[in-house]
């Protein structure tokens, strides 16, 4: 790494000015079960990643401004990805994040029929980790670990 050095963000830069690509030691990623609708998926998506960004802060990088000036929310600083499995699948990742400890966000098929937050939290309240009924998760973890939670998942098509 001799002709590069980190800016502000931990993000690479040449000695020339120019970016380059990062390669991050964390992995942020969605699970989400192959049986859903787009519609679904996407909402799933949406609830999962904000549990990460409310509760893992150094995920989250700057705001954002336009030209103009007009200021935007931050987003997350890497990417996420999005993987999809059976639900067997789904049900293993969950098992292997809750014994590695990793940072778990779950979205079960209940939650379909609620409304609110509170209604929400009393859903997965009322059930056993072992039954939910999980139609996606996100996580958050060192790389290696998000890959042997996700083992057996397929990128999202």
């Amino acid at each position: 790494m001799d002709d590069e050095t980190n800016n502000e963000n931990n993000e690479q830069v040449e000695a020339g000015g120019a970016e380059v690509p990062v390669r991050f030691d964390t992995k942020i990623a969605v699970l989400l079960r192959d049986d859903l609708e787009t519609w679904q998926r996407l909402n799933v998506t949406a609830f999962l990643v904000s549990g990460l960004g409310t509760a893992l802060p150094e995920v989250v990088g700057e705001p954002y401004e336009d030209a103009d000036g007009t200021p935007y929310l931050p987003m997350f600083r890497q990417p996420v990805l999005v993987f999809e499995g059976g639900k067997e699948a789904v049900t293993a990742a969950h098992e292997r994040a809750v014994r590695r400890g990793l940072p778990t966000a779950v979205f079960t098929s209940d939650l379909f029929s609620t409304g609110h937050d509170r209604a929400n939290r009393a859903a997965v309240a009322a059930v056993g980790k072992d039954q939910l009924d999980l139609v996606g998760i996100a996580v958050h973890g060192p790389r290696n670990s998000v890959d042997k939670v996700l083992k057996g998942a397929r990128m999202h098509r």
